[in-house]
């Protein structure tokens, strides 16, 4: 039955998918967004941020259920981390009030001491649970597709032929897309059954995890070139931090390879289960990484990405 769903990120990545998945299934859409957007036939645009606490009112108006997806991945200091995920996820739960919420975290929840990123998720989650109505949390591992940016440079890398990789580290996958399925199917349940009330669930495409290796072998099978790989350890990903963080100051920006993702990288076990969310019976990975990754190239190619 069609529903009306509340939706922060929907300009992100992950978001974009989600709102097209929502659609695809006949759903209405209001969706937060920082700055004026094109007219989109099923989605009405909420101006507003995650501290804007009248935006956020009126972005919950109707609404039967609310996914939250926004949240930051890469800030200067702890305080940056904790306003875009712990505060933001506060004013979030405080506006859906009873609604079914579905909670976007990150796998790095898991090993929070790890990062500053990481402590902030697992904090907005613990801020999540708080919710008045129905909830699911959702773990997702590296998440890659159409549109995506943080793998862009894994793609230029690996065209370039030659590829550091972390040493010893194993990663599971999901493709933007089927993460996005598995957000609207979780939202349409909390807003019936509720089978997934409470629960936070791992996703993955249900291989089971990656060594670093196979996932760069992958881009390179999907761009058609060879390239070789070369592991990198943990103290060598720390000195490239210290570089790029020098390096980026000067510049004015965030660092790419910043010490929060250097501690992350160098973490040997990133691998996802998402038997439990399978087992619900709601939701099933339909794309495998050769898949995906061909689509990803395409559709960088296509965007002029890869020039």
């Amino acid at each position: 039955m069609p529903r009306t769903l509340a939706i922060t990120g929907g300009t992100g990545f992950v978001g974009g998918h989600t709102l097209a998945e929502a659609l695809s299934r006949g759903h209405t859409i209001r969706a937060l967004t920082r700055r004026p957007q094109p007219p989109r036939e099923g989605v009405e645009w909420v101006e507003g941020s995650l501290t804007d606490i009248p935006a956020l009112a009126r972005l919950m108006q109707g609404a039967d259920a609310v996914i939250h997806i926004a949240g930051i991945t890469n800030a200067n200091d702890r305080a940056g981390f904790e306003t875009g995920n712990v505060l933001g996820t506060a004013h979030v739960r405080q506006a859906a009030g009873g609604r079914p919420m579905v909670h976007v975290s990150s796998l790095s929840a898991r090993e929070p001491q790890l990062s500053l990123y990481g402590t902030s998720k697992l904090q907005a989650e613990h801020i999540a649970r708080g919710a008045a109505g129905p909830l699911a949390i959702v773990r997702p591992p590296a998440v890659y597709g159409p549109g995506d940016t943080e793998f862009l440079a894994l793609f230029k890398a690996v065209r370039a032929g030659l590829v550091p990789l972390p040493a010893g580290a194993r990663a599971s996958m999901i493709y933007g897309p089927d993460l996005a399925k598995a957000l609207v199917a979780l939202a349409e349940d909390l807003h019936g059954p509720a089978s997934a009330g409470g629960a936070i669930f791992e996703i993955d495409d249900g291989s089971g995890g990656y060594a670093q290796a196979e996932i760069a072998r992958a881009i390179a099978t999907a761009l058609g070139t060879r390239m070789a790989s070369f592991p990198v350890p943990g103290p060598a990903l720390s000195i490239g931090a210290a570089v790029d963080t020098a390096i980026s100051r000067t510049l004015g920006r965030l660092p790419k390879l910043s010490f929060d993702r250097a501690r992350y990288l160098a973490h040997p076990d990133w691998t996802a289960d998402s038997a439990p969310l399978r087992s619900l019976g709601i939701w099933q990975p339909h794309t495998a990484l050769a898949e995906g990754m061909a689509e990803t190239a395409r559709w960088y190619r296509e965007a002029g990405w890869m020039a």
